[in-house]
């Protein structure tokens, strides 16, 4: 193992990492509809947990509403039922060919409270990068002390480690002020 297979591994971790707070950040409801509020909702479907997606066509017809059309009517009691016991809070209402989820409007409570949720999310993101990091670093300094890179190789992998890891968390920071703006518009 070499210096840039070591950076190459952080890097494709620190990645990764941002898509997971992006998904996580696309479950967050802003009241306004989207599919992706949809995205974590699995349905039992035969005895196997199923994502909505893969059961029904999801659709935002408007700016406060998802119509959820399963494509084996028999689902749609079973997809009902996995919405109302998620945590979106939104109750669904069908007409037995369609679920309809009408997005009530948020209260300025609930949005400072979603905006704290959405921070956390940010937070916890910041310390999966600065975990991978440390484990980047460690690596380094057991390649410097095995004698595979020299003391300056270390110095400067590790700077680049730093670099890596500070564009990540002001990436990370983008995404949480672009999620808050859009709980906080009305």
């Amino acid at each position: 193992m070499d210096s840039q297979e070591v950076m190459n591994r952080a890097k494709a971790k620190m990645d990764k990492a941002i898509n997971v707070v992006t998904e996580e950040l696309k479950g967050v409801r802003t009241g306004r509809a989207s599919a992706g509020l949809l995205d974590r909702i699995n349905v039992d479907y035969y005895g196997t947990p199923t994502p909505v997606k893969q059961l029904a066509s999801i659709n935002v017809p408007e700016a406060q509403l998802i119509t959820i059309q399963p494509w084996d009517k028999s689902m749609i009691a079973a997809v009902e039922k996995a919405i109302l016991s998620s945590d979106i809070g939104i109750t669904p209402s069908n007409d037995g060919n369609i679920i309809r989820l009408s997005m009530p409007p948020l209260t300025e409570e609930r949005r400072r409270d979603l905006s704290k949720v959405v921070h956390n999310m940010g937070e916890e993101s910041k310390i999966a990068l600065r975990n991978v990091r440390r484990e980047a670093i460690e690596e380094l300094k057991h390649l410097q002390k095995d004698g595979k890179i020299s003391e300056d190789d270390y110095y400067r992998e590790h700077d680049h480690v730093q670099k890596i890891t500070d564009e990540h968390a002001q990436k990370v920071d983008e995404l949480v002020k672009a999620k808050e703006n859009e709980l906080m518009t009305v």
